[in-house]
């Protein structure tokens, strides 16, 4: 993993989202010391923006496990990133050596139609969604006087209006034991003087995560969410400047960054019914060390 201090070089990158083939270092989605054991067999996994960051790792972590994965991207801005993903996803062998099926979907899931065709081109290929996670995201720095109404609308949409489509679609095709996980943030709890609007879309994710748990609970479907810390993902270059880029991450207790895969394995808990059936309604805290309360 990352060292300690100043471990990133300066670099930004002038649009959302971020493009993870061209980061220095890149992001690490996997580690040798991550062992599979059929925890996801059988299962038909959608996890939006999974093309690059924590949506990457995740996939691949699903991909060892045993599930089919299909995951979104934003087409003409991340096809390389997609493209990458799927040759990785392609690539991996589950814990009996199998090798796990695979695909990415273009789509814009700010509006209901695009979730919805998103849904409905997994359900044709797979028959099913079993695992739903919500991590597509975007953010952008600024005072609140330089946040207008389209900015505004913009970030709700990609992080929050997209997660309450997505559910609302895959649901017709989630049965008792399925998972829905949604990503939020660190932010959402402490706040970020740079991040005002993302982190009130990350507060809003992790209400409606445990609202829906509530009411899907009778269904037997677990909802739970992962609040990542600081995390080196497209996101960060994307949105920082210099200064910001060199020391990421050397507030938390453990002085460094995270990477993706000390994320993924979260996600993978959560949506492993042996693992975590008595899990629904709840927010895992990968941060660095970072004490939350709520």
């Amino acid at each position: 993993m990352a060292s300690k201090g100043h471990q990133f070089p300066p670099q930004h990158q002038p649009t959302q989202p971020g493009k993870e083939y061209i980061m220095v270092p890149r992001p690490q989605f996997s580690t040798s010391e991550y062992k599979p054991s059929n925890k996801l067999v059988n299962k038909v996994a959608l996890v939006t923006g999974g093309d690059s960051g924590i949506g990457r790792s995740v996939c691949y972590c699903f991909a060892l496990e045993g599930a089919t994965v299909a995951f979104t991207y934003v087409k003409g801005q991340e096809d390389r990133d997609a493209a990458d993903t799927l040759q990785i996803l392609r690539e991996c062998r589950t814990a009996e050596g199998k090798q796990p099926v695979a695909m990415a979907v273009a789509a814009d899931l700010g509006f209901d139609k695009e979730c919805k065709r998103v849904v409905e081109e997994v359900v044709a290929a797979f028959g099913r969604v079993d695992i739903l996670v919500n991590g597509a995201a975007e953010q952008y720095t600024g005072t609140v006087e330089e946040i207008d109404e389209k900015r505004l609308e913009r970030v709700f949409r990609t992080n929050i209006f997209s997660q309450f489509f997505m559910v609302r679609h895959a649901l017709k095709h989630m049965k008792e034991g399925s998972a829905i996980i949604n990503t939020t943030s660190v932010t959402a709890y402490k706040g970020h003087l740079q991040l005002l609007d993302y982190a009130a879309t990350k507060g809003a994710i992790v209400s409606f995560t445990r609202a829906l748990a509530l009411q899907l609970a009778s269904k037997g479907i677990r909802v739970n969410g992962v609040a990542p810390g600081p995390i080196w993902t497209p996101l960060i270059p994307a949105s920082f400047d210099n200064e910001d880029i060199e020391s990421f991450g050397s507030d938390v207790l453990m002085k460094r960054a995270g990477q993706p895969i000390e994320v993924a394995p979260s996600y993978v808990f959560l949506a492993c019914n042996h693992c975590s059936s008595y899990f629904t309604g709840q927010i895992l805290h990968p941060n660095g060390g970072t004490i939350v309360n709520g």
